[in-house]
C-alpha cells in the first residue's frame, strides 16, 4: 500500500501514548484533552467533536478499532500500532485551528454587505480537492471492507446471519460515498470550466 502523509493533533497524539491508554472512550480522550487546553477559554462540546472526529479519522486510517461490544453511548474503542502505509506529521494547535476555521463563518460580512468581496475559487478549488482526498479514501476503505465481507460470506456461509448486516451495510456506505465523490468531482469540473 502506497504511504500516506497523515496530519494529527500533537496533544492527542501525546495523551494516545500515555500508559494504559490502549482503550478508551471519546469521553475520557476528551477529558483528557480539554485539560491540556490550558488557559483556554472553550465550549466543552466543541472539544467533544474535534476529539471525535480525530477517532474517526485514525478508524478510516486503521489506527484505532471499535471494541466488540458497540454502544451508543461510551463507545470502548482500541488503539492499534500506526499502520506501516501512514507517515505521522504532528502538528500543533489542532484544535484551536480546527475551531478558528469552525467560527470564520460567523466574522464574514453578511450577504447584504455591499463592500463584501467573494472570496478567490482558488480556496473553493483547495478545500473540494481536500474533500476529494478524504472521501476518495472512506470511499477505498469502505469498499475494501464490503469486499472482505462478501469474501468471509462466500468462504464460510454459516456465519451469513452474524455478518451479512455488516457486508449491507458497508456496501450501503460505499454507494453513499461513490455519490459524494461525484458530487465533488462534477463540482470541480463546474468551477473549471466557468473560468
Amino acid at each position: 500500500m502506497k504511504s500516506a502523509s497523515f496530519t494529527f493533533d500533537r496533544r492527542l497524539y501525546e495523551l494516545l501514548q500515555e500508559e494504559g491508554r490502549s482503550r478508551f472512550t471519546t469521553r475520557e480522550l476528551r477529558d483528557a484533552y480539554a485539560k491540556r487546553l490550558d488557559g483556554m477559554t472553550f465550549r466543552i462540546g466543541d472539544v467533544r467533536r474535534y476529539v471525535y472526529e480525530q477517532i474517526r479519522r485514525m478508524l478510516r486510517m486503521g489506527w484505532v478499532v471499535l471494541d466488540e461490544e458497540r454502544r451508543s453511548r461510551g463507545q470502548v474503542y482500541h488503539l492499534l500500532p500506526i499502520p506501516a502505509h501512514l507517515q505521522l506529521e504532528l502538528i500543533d494547535n489542532g484544535f484551536e485551528n480546527s475551531h478558528k476555521t469552525a467560527c470564520e463563518p460567523e466574522q464574514e460580512p453578511s450577504a447584504f454587505d455591499n463592500s463584501a468581496v467573494p472570496q478567490p475559487s482558488v480556496d473553493a478549488d483547495q478545500h473540494l480537492e481536500a474533500l476529494l482526498k478524504e472521501i476518495r479514501l472512506d470511499f477505498l476503505a469502505s469498499m475494501g471492507e464490503a469486499e472482505r465481507y462478501k469474501l468471509l460470506l462466500d468462504d464460510m456461509p454459516h456465519l451469513r446471519d452474524k455478518v451479512e448486516g455488516e457486508y449491507l451495510e458497508a456496501r450501503d456506505r460505499s454507494s453513499r460515498l461513490l455519490g459524494h465523490l461525484r458530487a465533488i468531482e462534477k463540482t470541480l469540473k463546474t468551477l473549471a470550466s466557468a473560468r
